[in-house]
């Protein structure tokens, strides 16, 4: 018995000692807390930073601590912006005002729908309580974190365009000042709290094998896979329709055909995959965010060709002018054209706006005037497409890639001049930007033919506070003026502002009478580096699966 008494004795005091060791260890590799004022000290709104944290039950905490507890006080905003849009929006508070500026209204409800889902996202990511996030895990919380804060600015931009909601407006600019010094904690536990690294950059080249066309004869059955027809490689399918203007397939619209594919697929299960037979589709599309896994396979460009005319000047937000919008992630496009038809003088009138995580567009053709492509937000890539605009006609605030693109500056109205791309990013902190990697920059045929060299082109201009974009190792034509780059308005963002130039070539790429802004950058090949796919986007890690060629680092 005492034999036994002894033991159990033993037994405890081991694992008493084993429980302090394991304590020790565990606070040992926790970061030192630090106090919400410490932590909020680096802040663009440090007092507004102190006021998130202020209802903390500890004085102090680590940065992950601060971070998580950030991600919940911006999901309960989200909410709240979530209730009191559907209160606008319904017959109470909006009265007359609702009717004529509804659907800026109607934008911001969608995307705080969004933020709420992606800060439901991050949240679980971030988990319970210390964890340590995969690099998947990682980059997914740093572009949700960087949508956030897009969402909640075109929502604001929307309603200051539209000159409405004054009372709004206030409170909207507000939660966009919230929503980045939740990204500024996130960031910073994300930077405490990284996974392990070899400290490897990725400086060779890295291209996926190249592919050619779609083996489009007949149409899988659930399970097959779609066939490149040089290479072998193979997309997933779950299942395939095709939509056929002359009633000979499962659709004749598109949209119909989307909102047939099933909900909340997982990667795993295969693409749903929506073939569009040669023919002119006039529809508005929208691809929600729970028609994820979908890929639709045109006929050719200019063989496929979905079409329409929304623009600003007839009543549309800019973000709701989009011909083609698509929020699912991992959603593919190829051999298709997407167009919107309003004319330069319509102003803002978007072909494609696209907010889809992991998205592609390949072999696709996008034709518009101002504002042609919207790269919105989260991680996306663009290979052998065609752009075509005028103004602004690449913008948008994802972390986008361009390669082996064709972009085509167009004719603009008199007086006006072209700008390829205006950026949007606005916090330092986001992880985006437009790159331009191996492309082709010229003058479009009607542009070409123009002999009065009236209009200027221009790589880009700052539409936001902290744009970034890039051009690397690409075809520059005379088309672009010898500066390169255009200002805002005034001295904007020109200390602020990344842009850079690597290894173009072509009688618009002599760097030598270019802007002598602070923001300004000949780079180097290390610093170009940082905007290639593997090292901006990750995108070896998610492209591979898709067939699609694409090059991982520099030329």
């Amino acid at each position: 018995m005492h034999l036994l008494a002894s033991i159990s004795k033993y037994c405890i005091m081991n694992l008493a000692t084993s429980l302090l060791v394991l304590l020790l260890f565990a606070n040992s590799c926790r970061a030192a807390p630090v106090t919400s004022e410490a932590a909020c000290k680096g802040s663009f709104y440090p007092k507004l930073c102190r006021a998130m944290l202020q209802p903390l039950r500890f004085p102090s905490a680590d940065a992950y601590e601060f971070g998580r507890y950030s991600v919940k006080q911006a999901l309960k905003q989200a909410r709240k912006t979530s209730l009191l849009l559907d209160h606008y929006l319904s017959q109470g508070r909006g009265g007359s005002r609702r009717i004529f500026f509804g659907s800026a209204l109607e934008d911001c409800r969608e995307l705080a729908s969004l933020n709420s889902e992606y800060l439901e996202v991050v949240q679980a990511e971030l988990g319970p309580g210390q964890s340590v996030l995969t690099q998947d895990g990682v980059e997914r919380v740093k572009a949700l974190m960087s949508a956030l804060v897009t969402n909640q600015q075109t929502c604001y931009d929307g309603l200051e365009a539209s000159r409405s909601f004054p009372e709004l407006q206030g409170a909207f600019s507000n939660e966009t000042r919230l929503y980045g010094v939740s990204l500024e904690l996130v960031t910073s536990a994300l930077a405490r709290r990284q996974p392990a690294s070899t400290g490897k950059r990725f400086d060779h080249n890295y291209n996926s094998a190249k592919s050619g066309g779609v083996h489009s004869a007949g149409f899988q059955a659930v399970g097959r896979n779609l066939i490149e027809e040089n290479t072998g490689q193979v997309v997933p399918l779950n299942q395939s329709v095709l939509v056929a203007r002359d009633g000979s397939g499962n659709f004749t619209f598109i949209g119909d055909a989307i909102e047939a594919a099933p909900n909340n697929t997982n990667p795993e299960d295969g693409y749903f995959a929506i073939f569009i037979s040669e023919g002119v589709y006039e529809e508005n599309i929208v691809v929600a965010k729970n028609k994820k896994n979908l890929i639709m396979i045109g006929a050719g460009i200019n063989k496929t060709i979905i079409t329409g005319n929304r623009s600003v000047i007839d009543g549309w937000t800019t973000f709701n002018s989009a011909t083609f919008a698509v929020h699912g992630e991992r959603f593919i496009a190829l051999n298709i054209t997407f167009e919107n038809t309003a004319g330069p003088e319509k102003h803002q009138a978007v072909a494609v706006r696209n907010n889809a995580d992991l998205s592609s567009f390949y072999r696709c053709s996008f034709l518009g005037y101002q504002d042609t492509l919207y790269a919105h937000s989260l991680r996306q890539f663009y290979r052998d497409c065609d752009i075509y605009g005028t103004v602004d006609f690449i913008f948008g605030n994802a972390a986008s890639v361009f390669q082996h693109c064709n972009i085509y500056a167009r004719k603009p109205l008199p007086n006006q001049f072209n700008a390829i791309t205006a950026q949007g990013r606005t916090h330092p902190n986001q992880t985006t930007g437009i790159s331009i990697h191996n492309c082709t920059v010229r003058a479009a045929p009607d542009l070409e033919a123009d002999q009065s060299g009236s209009t200027k082109t221009f790589l880009g201009r700052p539409w936001k506070e902290y744009s970034r974009t890039v051009y690397m190792q690409s075809f520059i034509d005379q088309v672009v003026e010898p500066v390169g780059w255009m200002a805002w308005n005034g001295s904007f963002a020109l200390d602020t502002l990344y842009y850079g130039e690597y290894d173009n070539f072509g009688p618009g790429a002599n760097t030598s009478q270019r802007v002598q802004w602070p923001g300004y950058n000949r780079m180097d090949a290390l610093q170009a580096m940082n905007f290639t796919v593997y090292n901006f986007t990750t995108g070896n890690n998610w492209l591979t699966s898709t067939s699609i060629p694409f090059s991982g680092g520099l030329l």
